[in-house]
This record gives structure tokens, sequence and C-alpha cells, in this order.
């Protein structure tokens, strides 16, 4: 028991989730396996199982934990004292410049695929999209429907995937950002 206390103070759940979305965002799910993490942070692969019941565990865990982070900026905007029109504009803006500012993060939530993760990893994306299709719906006035909420959606993520694979952060693009949304805006009008 105490050589797991002193594995739990060393090595946090923290660490070894950043040392593996690194991992994964460079190599892709299927090409890291548990020991590349655990070497890369310096202990044995056991050290992680401690964390982790399995690779899949730890993976989902960053995208539970990169989703909560999205809805936390979509929740910061909601409450904002701003007029619905002004309010709508900055989750728009908002999800741009969460996804170019936490690159790593949103290639984790949105952009790495594998069969092996597919069944299990619909529940936190559906729930997030759910919350982000209900704001527009509420803050357009009840105007837009569920196909143009997707087609926004699939903007906004066609945004920032093309500056996420460029490198650029939201401050290099953010004149483009600001500009994509008001476009975006106008379907809503």
């Amino acid at each position: 028991m105490a050589a797991r206390k002193a594995v739990e103070q060393e090595l946090s759940k923290e660490k070894i989730m950043e040392a593996a979305r690194e991992l994964f965002v460079t190599h892709g799910y299927r090409h890291v396996s548990m020991r590349q993490i655990a070497k890369e942070l310096g202990y044995s692969h056991g050290s992680i199982y401690y964390h982790f019941r399995n690779k899949a565990d730890l993976f989902y865990s960053l995208v539970n934990q990169d989703f909560a982070l999205l809805d936390q900026k979509l929740e910061e905007v909601l409450r904002q004292d701003l007029e619905p029109a002004r309010k709508l504009e900055q989750v728009l803006l908002g999800y741009i410049q969460f996804g170019l500012d936490n690159q790593s993060h949103y290639e984790i939530m949105l952009v790495i695929k594998d069969e092996e993760l597919a069944s299990k990893l619909q529940e936190k994306p559906n729930q997030s999209y759910e919350k982000f299709a209900q704001a527009i719906y509420y803050l357009s006035g009840q105007k837009a429907n569920a196909a143009l909420i997707w087609s926004i959606f699939l903007s906004l993520h066609g945004f920032v995937a093309h500056y996420c694979r460029s490198g650029h952060s939201f401050a290099d693009v953010e004149t483009m950002a600001r500009f994509h949304v008001q476009n975006l805006l106008k379907w809503l009008a």
C-alpha cells in the first residue's frame, strides 16, 4: 500500500493525461501504448495502470475532460449579461477560440478517430453538441432548425480544423474568425 501512495503522490492523473494527450495527437491513438506513455513520464507502465484501467479508459478521460472545458466556455458566455444576438455571436466566436487556443484538446475531442473507440465516444460529444444546439436555438429566437444548427456547427468545426492543422492560434486569425462568425449570423437573421 505504501508503494501505491508514493506513486499517487508522485504521478498524478493530470500528468499522465497531459503526456498521453501529446502522444495521441502526435502519433494517433492506435500507435500509442501505455508503456510509451509511462516511458515519456519516466515511470513504469504499472504506475499508469494504478490510475487508468487501460489505454481506452485514459483516452475517454481526456475526451470527457476536454468536452467539460468546452461546455464550461459555453456556460460562461450564456451567463453574461448580453443581448441574445450578442450572446449568439460570442457563442460562435467562443467555439473557434476554444478550438484554436486548445488545439491538442480539440484534436482529442473531435479529430482523432479510431474504430476501437467509436462506439464508446458518443455520449460526451453528443451531450456537448446538444448544449450548443439548444443555445443556438434559443439565442436565435427559436428560428434555427436542426439542419441549420448542424450546418453552423460543421462550419465552425471546419474553420477550427483548418487553422489547427496550420498551427495558427486564435490571435493569429481573430479577424478572419470574426468575419466567419458574422457570415454565419446572417443565416440566423
